[in-house]
């Protein structure tokens, strides 16, 4: 696990969302390179999708083979599948709508036109997401594989939004999702945030990740990601609860960052 988050911070949101496009199709490449193919966890909101956007968009995006990466996401409005509020429809017109994608690697959560509820979409990701590791271990050829496979396939990448009241995926301050320690996919009642129901990945899973990416721009996020980098206590700050096992990595525009600890300030500035 990554011992101190980085911080990142761009002039605003719009060099933020073209630095983050730039350094995840470097990143895929190279994850690429040494195992063949590539996992990332996609989030919403404004700059997950402005993001997105921003990679269809590059120059350089075909440099990545996407029909070699896995895309799962972090979290889901519980609505029906073609609502405009689903992620993975968003994420689909941003991006995946215009990259050789294999469909068998995008791995959307259940909606509600397939599922009575949260909680049973929840159980149905849990259990592909599983299916999906013992795949991937049943594949493994290294001197390293464990004897038995995990309840989780290797996550490259995890991408994460910040709400203003400092929520992750669907992971709300004080509500039962975000104190979840066995499941790895939640369904969330009662969402503060419309709508009410979603399906969301827990902070356990979340920090199987070997990276996590934390994309942040605008000055309503800046309390939440002040109180996250100065350490507060994850079930009041999800935010400050996601580690990556190799890099927590806070890629923000000035705006957010105008309540960053100023060591952490420094410290990018000199080493990011």
């Amino acid at each position: 696990m990554s011992v101190e988050p980085r911080v990142s911070i761009h002039p605003d949101s719009k060099v933020l969302m073209a630095a983050i496009a730039a350094r995840l199709i470097t990143k895929l490449v190279d994850i690429q390179d040494k195992h063949g193919q590539a996992t990332v966890v996609l989030t919403g909101g404004t700059m997950g999708i402005g993001s997105l956007k921003a990679v269809a968009e590059s120059p350089a995006v075909r440099a990545v083979d996407w029909s070699k990466v896995n895309f799962w996401w972090g979290d889901e409005r519980f609505v029906g599948r073609d609502d405009a509020d689903r992620n993975a429809r968003q994420a689909q017109e941003a991006l995946l709508a215009h990259i050789d994608v294999d469909p068998a690697r995008v791995h959307v959560p259940g909606s509600s036109d397939e599922f009575d509820t949260p909680e049973e979409a929840a159980a149905d990701y849990a259990r592909r997401l599983a299916e999906a590791a013992t795949a991937e271990h049943a594949a493994d050829t290294s001197d390293d594989r464990p004897e038995e496979p995990g309840t989780l396939p290797r996550l490259d990448i995890v991408l994460l939004g910040v709400g203003p009241d400092a929520h992750v995926a669907s992971l709300f301050p004080e509500q039962a999702g975000i104190r979840e320690k066995q499941l790895t996919v939640v369904g969330v009642r009662n969402s503060p945030k419309p709508p009410p129901l979603r399906v969301s990945l827990t902070m356990p899973t979340i920090n199987t990740a070997d990276e996590v990416w934390m994309v942040v721009a605008g000055d309503d996020k800046a309390g939440a990601v002040g109180l996250a980098l100065a350490g507060a206590n994850p079930v009041q700050v999800p935010a400050a609860g996601p580690r990556g096992r190799l890099e927590t990595l806070w890629l923000i525009d000035e705006e957010a960052a105008s309540r960053v600890p100023e060591q952490l300030v420094r410290k990018s500035a000199s080493g990011a």
